[in-house]
């Protein structure tokens, strides 16, 4: 039987496929068409509870069960409850506790000086074009040339003393921490700095209100390089003319043929690692907690 539509729903359009009416303004499923698909997620899922530590404790679990069918050689690799007792006399003895207070101490001072001159380095060059200018080129320059290729130099300037150690985790740590920061200083929209310019903001609340939250993924992003680096620096100048520290106990018994020890200071410097990274992955969650991102 016809039906009579309205003037206004006379117009029906179909889709290449068929399968769509258009009456008017409104959308009309054609009989025996099934219901819309389901929409496919391609996002990486929901977070696996422990997700970060189930590679660590499968590589563990692999040392463990090689160790303990003897797939692995003790003189090449010792057994996982071998480094625990050597773990356990270094404590009894005391060694560990004074070596791990004079590198952490080092890592943090070079750390903390290669933090702020980074930081600074990087909000002068975002913001100003002669600051880029004069300061962007020898980054760049320090940036192709490796920090442990200037430890030579190091010494013969500063000598073999905590000055030379300090100042090499320093220089490790100012790079990744200027281009990552440079980088998110100079992705900020330009409509922000022409709202701020609206507003008439002083150069001050620009930089605080504006420029720094900008910058603050790119920096934490940096951040993480950097504390990877510093370690990396850690390890190296303490096996360099070094009487104290994780890298000496390491140098010291690689003399003495001790393998138990030097995975007792390998362990800790990957704990250590492992401990700082989450930690700035921890202040990343926080202080980002406004971002909606393929992670989240």
């Amino acid at each position: 039987m016809a039906t009579t539509w309205d003037a206004d729903e006379a117009k029906l359009s179909r889709s290449s496929g068929g399968r769509i009416v258009r009456a008017g303004s409104r959308l009309v499923k054609p009989a025996g068409s099934t219901g819309p698909r389901a929409r496919r997620r391609l996002g990486p899922g929901p977070a696996i509870p422990f997700g970060l530590q189930i590679g660590p404790a499968l590589l563990v679990l692999t040392w463990v069960v090689g160790s303990a069918l003897g797939w692995i050689d003790p003189r090449i690799l010792s057994a996982p409850w071998t480094v625990a007792e050597a773990f356990v006399r270094l404590i009894e003895q005391g060694r560990l506790q004074d070596n791990f207070v004079t590198s952490a101490t080092r890592a943090l001072l070079g750390l903390s000086i290669g933090l702020l001159i980074g930081t600074v380095l990087a909000v002068i060059a975002g913001l100003s074009r002669i600051g880029e200018a004069l300061i962007d080129g020898p980054v760049q320059i320090k940036r192709s040339i490796p920090t442990l290729a200037l430890i030579p130099l190091l010494i013969l300037w500063f000598g073999i003393g905590e000055s030379m150690k300090v100042t090499t985790i320093a220089l490790a740590v100012i790079v990744p921490i200027y281009i990552h920061t440079h980088n998110a200083l100079r992705s900020i929209d330009s409509r922000y700095l022409e709202l701020a310019e609206t507003l008439r903001m002083s150069q001050k609340d620009f930089i605080l209100q504006v420029v720094l939250p900008g910058a603050l993924p790119g920096f934490l992003l940096g951040l993480r390089f950097a504390v990877t680096l510093c370690w990396v620096s850690l390890v190296v100048v303490e096996q360099i003319n070094a009487t104290s520290g994780l890298g000496y106990m390491i140098d010291l018994a690689r003399n003495y043929g001790q393998t138990e020890v030097i995975l007792v200071g390998l362990v800790v410097y990957v704990l250590l690692g492992l401990v700082s990274d989450g930690l700035v992955r921890l202040l990343e969650r926080r202080a980002l907690s406004w971002r909606r991102t393929l992670a989240n």
